[in-house]
């Protein structure tokens, strides 16, 4: 076992689930070895086979002993290229290509060199403008919007006026196959936040119990809010034994439009996600460490969880080892102030998934040694980036400093909803918030969180039983030993939820000590 799963990293480690990995005894090594969120992609698969990967998240935690939270990604309007005669086609700087409404598959006219291609949204043709850039698979084809044809433009052509297209001219050449993406960075887009796809996902994720939903292209706060719609509505068609708290959602920031409206969108999710692939394809790549900050940094202002996905160890989808250079991304993310970080095609389809798992939470291990001892050279006061007079949020405050001064070992929490735990969260504590709760559902919500090991117990009913009752727990779990001071945060009376209102001071085992 690695020594980072006796003694647990802080940041979060989320892990894609795909071909590589979507088996139980693959999936509980990835939990061995840091893994604590596993991300289902809605955009390759049926519900059928999302339900039997969801299966296997749930299976490898009862295997490993673990809470594991099951991140549900939805897909989003991702704009794709139909089908291309021949299978590919090759377009060099200066072609003339143009994209129609019509359902056509990509092909070129042998007369004219004329490149014509359909995309999954005709209405595209309507949003673009002259002038817009156009971009394929991921930038590797470049294109520039020239000009555009409209229904009420004469028909000089040949063609039926009714054909509404835009005309474009190849900047950087390359190869054209089905369904690459296509983005449109200078376009705003009419298209609707949630796809009927989507819609049908997020109602199943309801159904099947889903932790958390990443929803995808976000464009502005109003798209979170629709998503929060649909799944209360879904939840209302439950019967009310089953009804659970509503999915949090994880918004995807990688449009410029998502940048422009950051502080909308951070303030209607419950996290967000540096979704570096697209938006490294919609604003200029040298930009994107900077943007990785601001919106790490908004989140935090917010008091809500960043996630740093996309390429992260990308060379390890082919590699057993990592570049140096994917190292100190990982560092520097997680220096950046990362909640979580998040490995995609590594561990979906590559070839060493668990080893990139290790790779990961070692480099993760190495940052946090040198953040804490940052901490204890250049002490700070604790500080949320949001103004709160809650009660937990002064307590929170409070308890960073009695961890700092006294040199705890961990914090430990009872808690009913996790609310408590999520300002704990926040203070960014270089120890372990072990959280202590009866509910598995909540358990699996708090294994995002920075800091967070969430932990199955009841709390006594005797609450002079409360510290020896905590101890048990950390002596079997080796989270403490004999002797080491401990902060207890708890609420009186015990059980109920918001009553958050206690800090004490406690020797682990030790019931005489003060």
């Amino acid at each position: 076992m690695p020594d980072h799963a006796k003694h647990p990293i802080l940041t979060k480690i989320l892990a894609t689930l795909g071909p590589a990995s979507a088996d139980v005894p693959t999936a509980v090594r990835l939990i061995e070895e840091g893994v604590r969120v596993f991300r289902i992609n809605f955009s390759h698969g049926t519900i059928d086979q999302f339900a039997k990967t969801l299966a296997v998240v749930r299976e490898a935690g009862e295997q490993a002993g673990e809470h594991v939270a099951a991140l549900g990604d939805l897909s989003g309007p991702k704009i794709r290229m139909l089908g291309v005669e021949g299978g590919t086609l090759e377009v060099q700087p200066g072609d003339h290509v143009e994209i129609t409404r019509r359902n056509v598959d990509a092909s070129r006219d042998p007369e004219t060199g004329v490149v014509t291609l359909g995309t999954t949204y005709p209405e595209m043709v309507d949003d673009a403008q002259p002038g817009h850039r156009l971009l394929i698979n991921d930038g590797a084809v470049r294109m520039l919007i020239t000009d555009k044809v409209t229904p009420a433009d004469p028909d000089t052509d040949g063609r039926r006026p009714d054909d509404p297209r835009l005309i474009c001219g190849v900047t950087v050449g390359g190869t054209l196959s089905a369904k690459k993406g296509i983005n449109l960075p200078d376009s705003d887009l009419s298209a609707p936040s949630l796809t009927a796809w989507d819609r049908q996902c997020a109602a199943w994720a309801v159904e099947a119990g889903f932790d958390y939903l990443a929803l995808s292209f976000v464009r502005k706060g109003a798209d979170v809010d629709e998503l929060k719609a649909l799944l209360k509505d879904a939840a209302q068609q439950r019967p009310a034994a089953q009804r659970q708290p509503r999915i949090p959602i994880i918004a995807k920031i990688e449009m410029p439009q998502a940048i422009r409206e950051l502080d909308g969108i951070v303030r209607a999710a419950e996290g967000v996600m540096v979704a570096r692939g697209d938006l490294g394809v919609e604003m200029d790549l040298a930009r994107v460490p900077i943007l990785q900050k601001q919106i790490i940094k908004a989140a935090h202002d917010h008091g809500k969880p960043a996630i740093v996905a996309t390429q992260m160890l990308e060379s390890m989808i082919t590699s057993a080892t990592p570049t140096r250079a994917e190292v100190g991304d990982v560092a520097n993310a997680i220096l950046d102030g990362a909640d979580a970080t998040m490995l995609s095609g590594e561990t979906a389809v590559g070839q060493y998934p668990v080893q990139a798992v290790h790779y990961m939470a070692r480099t993760a291990a190495q940052a946090e040694a040198y953040r804490a001892e940052e901490r204890r050279r250049h002490p700070e006061l604790p500080t949320l980036g949001y103004t709160s007079k809650d009660r937990p949020a002064a307590l929170a405050r409070g308890v960073s400093v009695i961890v700092r001064d006294l040199g705890a070992k961990c914090v430990v929490m009872w808690t009913q909803t996790g609310g408590g735990v999520r300002y704990l969260s926040q203070m960014r504590l270089t120890v372990p918030i072990i959280a202590l709760c009866p509910d598995p559902a909540v358990l699996r919500k708090l294994a995002l969180l920075f800091g967070v090991r969430p932990v199955l117990a009841d709390p006594p009913d005797d609450a002079r039983l409360i510290f020896a009752h905590a101890d048990q727990v950390l002596l079997d779990r080796g989270l403490a030993e004999p002797g080491d001071p401990v902060v207890m945060v708890r609420g009186w009376p015990m059980g109920v939820p918001g009553t958050t209102n206690t800090v004490q001071v406690h020797h682990v085992a030790d019931q005489c000590r003060i």
